[in-house]
């Protein structure tokens, strides 16, 4: 069979698989089954593969197809892409792109290197969350601030922009881009630094800026104007995201968007959010700091802002609103809504109307939040206990969920065969001490102490891989883990599987209906990875993710080269370890891709 005869088929198939399942809004973007394009597997985020040769019948079956070191140790928090029998891999620092010939199992092709800024290491934690393909074209961001277009066959550089400036600008790039319309939109990093947040929109083929929309400052630099119609009213009023900051600390105010960002075809909007306001002591900066810990619906072409949504108004526990906001269509109440999913560090998990901005619903996911008791779908407010406020030079104490979120950025995955979000959970608290600390360009703008303490609710499990059912909203069962799911990404497939990785070095399939553990496999390392499911140029299914955190075996090092920098970050990494045995000499000097099939 020839390669257009075999991609029309993958496509046909894809498309009959998603058309039955009637939850993604474009059978156009729904090829994943054959190729994984970008981090999400399709705009839309829901990071399902219509491939079902691995099922639950013979997953116990699968072997090892290959291996491959890239050479690189540090945190591998992304997942690869496979076009046309074609892998290509992005590593941590110094961010090199790989490509492998999956003809030849696994074989390098080529390697490009780009010739990186030094001055950017330790400015930021040492990852990249991956790469976008289109048009014969592999994407991704550096963490010294430039964007990489690379051809996907030669390996050379069709262009290379720098955007941002970590040292001026206290700006770094680690996160996936996504690419639109012929648009590459991607987001920043470092609100621990005093940055200022920004998603950006390049020309896929020169790298030329299209446009660029800050989250803070006044509505001309956030693209705000008269077709800006928030659904409610505490998010409406002119030059938000200067006037609710004192004086002009808008201009180092956090807000960054450095997790993952998804798109509508139907309504041409993208979705991203935003993190915490900076600087991370909340009496440093009274009011509601816009737009902080919020997600915006932007149109795609012009980066004009259809609407917003502030999820925690100050946001006192470094909550972000960063979380993926997934596009799904779901029936509510006998009505079909276009809906936007997303699971918050904050612990709620939001049904939003796409299109307008309300929140359908937004119900407690994890087991003992305690900072709201609810959010009030009329104001769209949470309802904030005002005991668990955080204050400067005060310990408050037993907040939950912690700093690093219910959930934090693992990226979780939709089954439109299921219904259900399959997302991986911390349960953890916090101690919290907001700290005086000033502005100084070029060193961390942080201004908080805090520790990390197991959820009582959480016994000896510190993790779990939950089942959610969006339209119920509520859990319909619940995979504990002895450690935090704190990074290995989920992954759900026509085969009613869910795979995901552990920070103890094993690789998991659950039933996708039970819950059931049906699979495992140790590696050499941590997970910290998306897993991604393809087609081989044998036409038959594989599933690849990625092992690596800043040292191995698990929980070694993870964190030390963020938080000798950023106060409190190694604390809380090596917290997250607890429950291990001191780890064992570090053995491992590489993170690798691992490739599995059926035997």
């Amino acid at each position: 069979m020839t390669h257009s005869k075999t991609q029309t088929l993958r496509t046909a198939l894809s498309c009959a698989t998603m058309l039955a399942g009637a939850s993604l809004p474009a059978c156009a973007w729904a090829q994943v089954g054959a190729e994984w394009m970008q981090a999400g597997g399709v705009p839309q985020g829901t990071r399902f593969s219509t491939l079902a040769e691995i099922n639950t019948s013979n997953v116990t079956k699968l072997t090892e197809d290959f291996s491959y070191a890239t050479g690189v140790i540090g945190p591998h928090e992304g997942g690869p892409l496979v076009v046309n029998n074609v892998m290509y891999i992005v590593t941590p620092w110094p961010n090199k792109l790989i490509a492998l010939d999956l003809t030849n199992h696994g074989a390098l092709l080529w390697q490009y290197e780009p010739a990186d800024n030094h001055d950017a290491l330790g400015r930021s934690i040492n990852a990249n969350r991956g790469a976008a393909y289109a048009n014969g074209l592999v994407v991704y961001g550096e963490l010294d601030g430039h964007v990489d277009a690379v051809n996907a066959t030669t390996g050379k550089a069709a262009w290379r922009v720098q955007v941002t400036d970590p040292i001026k600008d206290s700006e770094t790039l680690n996160v996936a881009p996504i690419i639109v319309n012929n648009k590459v939109i991607i987001g920043d990093t470092l609100s621990e630094m005093g940055a200022r947040g920004a998603v950006r929109a390049l020309d896929l083929f020169t790298g030329k800026l299209i446009w660029k929309a800050y989250a803070t400052g006044p509505d001309s630099d956030v693209l705000i104007d008269s077709s800006f119609h928030p659904f409610y009213a505490k998010d409406r009023g002119p030059d938000l995201g200067a006037t609710t900051w004192p004086g002009t600390l808008w201009k180092h105010g956090g807000s960054t968007s450095w997790e993952w960002i998804t798109y509508d075809p139907g309504t041409n909007l993208v979705f991203y959010g935003t993190s915490q306001p900076g600087v991370f002591n909340p009496d440093q900066r009274p009011g509601d700091n816009k737009w902080g810990a919020s997600v915006f619906a932007r149109d795609a072409d012009t980066g004009k802002a259809a609407w917003a949504y502030q999820l925690t108004p100050h946001d006192n526990w470094d909550y972000d609103a960063t979380n993926e906001y997934t596009v799904v269509d779901l029936q509510i109440k006998g009505v079909t809504r276009k809906t936007l999913v997303h699971f918050s560090k904050n612990g709620f998990a939001y049904v939003f109307d796409r299109v307008t901005g309300e929140v359908i619903s937004a119900t407690p996911y994890a087991d003992g939040l305690n900072w709201a008791t609810k959010v009030d779908l009329t104001t769209g407010l949470p309802d904030v206990v005002d005991a668990e406020r955080t204050h400067q030079g005060l310990i408050t104490k037993n907040e939950c969920p912690s700093d690093i979120g219910a959930k934090d950025w693992q990226y979780s995955t939709y089954s439109p065969s299921t219904g259900l979000f399959y997302i991986g959970i911390n349960n953890y608290c916090q101690n919290y001490q907001p700290l005086l600390t000033l502005y100084l360009a070029g060193t961390p703008f942080f201004g908080v102490n805090s520790t990390l303490s197991p959820s009582p609710h959480a016994g000896a499990n510190l993790g779990a891989v939950v089942a959610w059912d969006p339209v119920q909203a509520k859990a319909i069962w619940s995979h504990p883990e002895t450690l935090p799911v704190q990074g290995p990404g989920t992954l759900s497939t026509a085969g009613d599987l869910v795979f995901y990785g552990t920070l103890d070095n094993h690789f998991k399939a659950l039933d996708a209906k039970t819950g059931a553990l049906l699979w495992e496999t140790k590696v050499e390392c941590g997970v910290v990875s998306n897993p991604v499911a393809f087609l081989g140029a044998d036409g038959h299914e594989r599933v690849a993710f990625y092992t690596g955190v800043n040292g191995c075996p698990a929980g070694s090092n993870f964190g030390d080269s963020v938080g000798a920098h950023i106060p409190g970050a190694a604390v809380e990494a090596r917290a997250l370890y607890a429950a291990l045995p001191p780890p064992a000499a570090n053995t491992v000097k590489s993170g690798y891709v691992h490739v599995f099939k059926l035997q």
